[in-house]
C-alpha cells in the first residue's frame, strides 16, 4: 500500500487532451502574468506589509521576495515545458514525488487560489467604495465589511458580486478572458505609471529616516506577506495546455512578467513610504489614499480607477488557474469526474467554474483581507518549495528526459530556491501554519476516502 501512496505519473506533454482549445502566444502568458502580479500585492499588501511589518525596508522586503519568486519561476519554467499539462506544480509534483505528495500540493493550490482570488476581491470593493465615497455616497458599513475587521460589517456584497462576475466571463472562453486582460493591464499600468510620475517629485526624504523599524525580522515577515504577489506565475503554468509551442513560449511568459513586475514592485515600494509616513498605509487602498495625503485627488481617483481595473485581471487569472488545476485533479481520479467535463461550444470547464465561484464568493464576503493573505501565501510557498526540489529530483533520476528549457547552475539555484521559501514560510504566524497543517489534514483524510480509490493511475 505505503509504495502505491507514491505512484508516478508518466511524463509527458499532455497532447492526448484535445478539449482544451491552443490559441494563447508568449505576448498573451506575459500579458497574463502581469495581470495576476501586479494587483493586490501593489495596491493593497505594500501598505499593510510597510504599516505593519517592515516600514520603508518594504522595498528589501520586495527584493527578497523577488529572489526566492525568481528561482521558483526557472523551476517552473523547466518542469512546464518538459512535464506540461493544465495542472502546475501539481502535475510537476506527480512525475516526481508521486501521488500522495501531488494531491497535497493540489490541495493547498485550491486554497492558495481560492483564498487569493477572495483576497484581492476584498481590496477590490475598498478601491470601489472609496469612488463611491468621492461621489458622496456612503455605501451601508454593514453591506462592504467583514464581520471580523472590526468595522460593523455582516457581509461585503461588492466582494461577492465581482467573485460571480467573473465567473460568466471564464465561462466564455480562455480567447474573451486573455483579450480582456490585455485591455485592463494597459489600464492598470498607466495608473501605476501615473503614480510613479507625481510621487517621483514629491518624496520627502524624512520618511525613509526611519528605515528599519521592525528590524531585519520585520524585513522577513513582510517578505513572507508581500509572496502573496507573486503566485501569479504559478497561473500561467496552468496554461500550458491551451498555448501555442509551449515549451517556448510558457517559459518566456514566466520570465518576461516576473522581471517587469519585481522591478515595478520595488519602485513603487519605495515612493509610497517615500512621500507619507509608512504608519498611515494600513488601509485597503494605500496609494489612493496616500495621494489623498499630499493633495492630488484627481490623480488618486485615475488610481483608484486603474485599480479597479487591476485587480479584475489578478482575480480573474488566478480564478483561471484554480479551474485548471481543478481539472487537471478531477481527470487523474482523485476528485469526482464531474469537474473534468469541458463543456463542446465555449471549451472550458463550466462546472467547475460555476462551483467554484459559489464557494469562493461566500468567502470573499466574509473574511478579513489580512487572514487571507497569510494563508494563500504558505500554500504558494510550499507549491514553490516542491518544484525546486523536483527539478534536482528529476534531473537526477531522469537526467535524458527532453528539456526544452533548462534551469541555469542546477543544483545551485533549485537549492537556493528551496531554502528562500522554507525561510518565507518560517516567517508566517503560527496561526498560519496551524490553519495550514488543519487544511493539510482534511485533504489527507479526502484523499484516502476517494482518490486512493479512483485514482486512473491506481
Amino acid at each position: 500500500m505505503w509504495r502505491s501512496l507514491f505512484r508516478i505519473k508518466p511524463i509527458e506533454i499532455e497532447e492526448g487532451q484535445e478539449s482544451l482549445k491552443r490559441c494563447l502566444t508568449a505576448f498573451d502568458l506575459t500579458l497574463l502574468g502581469i495581470g495576476a502580479i501586479i494587483g493586490a500585492g501593489i495596491f493593497v499588501i505594500t501598505g499593510v506589509a510597510a504599516a505593519t511589518k517592515a516600514g520603508p525596508a518594504i522595498m528589501l522586503s520586495f527584493v527578497f521576495a523577488g529572489m526566492a519568486a525568481m528561482f521558483a519561476a526557472l523551476a517552473y519554467a523547466e518542469l512546464a515545458a518538459s512535464i506540461g499539462g493544465c495542472g502546475s506544480a501539481y502535475s510537476y509534483a506527480y512525475s516526481a514525488f508521486g501521488e500522495l505528495i501531488a494531491w497535497i500540493i493540489a490541495w493547498n493550490l485550491l486554497l492558495e487560489y481560492a483564498l487569493g482570488i477572495s483576497t484581492v476581491a476584498i481590496g477590490w470593493s475598498g478601491y470601489v467604495n472609496n469612488v463611491f465615497q468621492a461621489m458622496n455616497i456612503q455605501l451601508p458599513p454593514a453591506l462592504i465589511n467583514s464581520p471580523f475587521d472590526g468595522e460593523g460589517g455582516k457581509i461585503n456584497l461588492l466582494a461577492m458580486g465581482i467573485v460571480l462576475v467573473l465567473s460568466g466571463l471564464l465561462i466564455m472562453g480562455v480567447k474573451h478572458t486573455a483579450r480582456f486582460n490585455a485591455a485592463v493591464v494597459f489600464t492598470k499600468l498607466v495608473a501605476i505609471a501615473t503614480f510613479i510620475v507625481i510621487a517621483a517629485f514629491n518624496v520627502n526624504i524624512a520618511n525613509w529616516q526611519n528605515f528599519f523599524p521592525f528590524g531585519w525580522e520585520g524585513v522577513m515577515e513582510g517578505a513572507a506577506l508581500v509572496f502573496f504577489a507573486y503566485i501569479g506565475f504559478d497561473a500561467l503554468s496552468t496554461a500550458v495546455e491551451e498555448t501555442i509551442e509551449p515549451q517556448k513560449n510558457v517559459p518566456l511568459g514566466i520570465m518576461f512578467s516576473l522581471v517587469i513586475c519585481t522591478l515595478l514592485y520595488i519602485i513603487v515600494s519605495g515612493l509610497l513610504t517615500g512621500i507619507v509616513s509608512y504608519t498611515s498605509l494600513n488601509v485597503e487602498s494605500p496609494i489612493a489614499e496616500a495621494l489623498l495625503k499630499i493633495a492630488h485627488p484627481y490623480a488618486a481617483g485615475f488610481i483608484g480607477a486603474g485599480a479597479i481595473a487591476g485587480l479584475i485581471s489578478v482575480m480573474l487569472v488566478l480564478y483561471y488557474g484554480l479551474t485548471r488545476i481543478l481539472l487537471a485533479v478531477s481527470r487523474d481520479g482523485l476528485m469526482p469526474p464531474f469537474f473534468a467535463v469541458v463543456n463542446d461550444k465555449t471549451q472550458t470547464p463550466v462546472r467547475g467554474v460555476v462551483i467554484a465561484g459559489l464557494l469562493i464568493a461566500p468567502v470573499a464576503g466574509l473574511l478579513p483581507i489580512d487572514r487571507a493573505a497569510e494563508l494563500v501565501n504558505i500554500g504558494t510557498l510550499t507549491a514553490f518549495t516542491c518544484v525546486c526540489a523536483g527539478i534536482i529530483y528529476l534531473r537526477i533520476k531522469k537526467p535524458d528526459m527532453h528539456r526544452p528549457f533548462r534551469m541555469p547552475f542546477n543544483p545551485v539555484f533549485p537549492l537556493l530556491g528551496v531554502f528562500s521559501c522554507l525561510y518565507l514560510m518560517y516567517s508566517l504566524p503560527a496561526v498560519t501554519w496551524w490553519r495550514f497543517i488543519i487544511w493539510t489534514v482534511i485533504g489527507i483524510l479526502i484523499y484516502f476516502s476517494y482518490g486512493y480509490k479512483h485514482s486512473k493511475f491506481a
